[in-house]
């Protein structure tokens, strides 16, 4: 028997159900087709060690080795030449996308200081939307005496819709808390 992922089950059963009745054929419901986390670690130039323990975490909060992103130009007042590492990334797709959804909705969020939803100004008009964490010990997995320096990350969640409305509803069935918009 072959695991699958609680959301995706969800997803599959539940989900399409309920947003099918906007669209001509079941397969016009939008998707998640990948989500993106993205770490910049500009102290990388000065010290190495925090772009290791940069792609360590990232590891451990995905589950799937981190790649390391390169500068791509000169920069003389940051002291940055081409090609040194500024920062580390991930994309997950999959029952690693799923699974990595679940954890963070059901156990990151909640954890986030001071927590009272995440905006809906997020999106880019294309369907795809992007939050930034300003601390990752938010995660279970980082634990908080191994930290060197506390930093964020940008979390980009790609959906084959072509407007933002669709993607909202998407996103809120598979379970993101976005706050209620006070119309006044």
């Amino acid at each position: 028997m072959e695991y699958i992922p609680r959301l995706k089950k969800k997803y599959n059963t539940e989900i399409i159900n309920n947003l099918k009745d906007n669209y001509k054929s079941v397969m016009e419901v939008p998707r998640l087709v990948k989500i993106s986390l993205n770490q910049g670690v500009g102290s990388a130039v000065n010290d190495k060690k925090q772009i290791e323990a940069a792609q360590h975490e990232m590891t451990l909060i995905t589950g799937q080795k981190a790649v390391l992103t390169k500068s791509r130009k000169d920069i003389s007042n940051f002291k940055l030449r081409k090609g040194m590492p500024v920062g580390v990334m991930v994309t997950l797709r999959g029952n690693k996308m799923y699974e990595f959804l679940d954890r963070f909705v059901t156990s990151t969020l909640p954890r986030v200081r001071d927590f009272q939803g995440i905006s809906n100004k997020g999106f880019d008009g294309r369907g795809n939307y992007t939050l930034g964490i300003k601390e990752q010990i938010a995660f279970p997995e980082i634990s908080i005496d191994k930290v060197l320096k506390v930093t964020g990350m940008d979390i980009t969640f790609v959906t084959d819709s072509d407007s933002d409305t669709e993607a909202l509803a998407l996103l809120t069935e598979l379970g993101l808390p976005f706050k209620k918009s006070n119309n006044k």
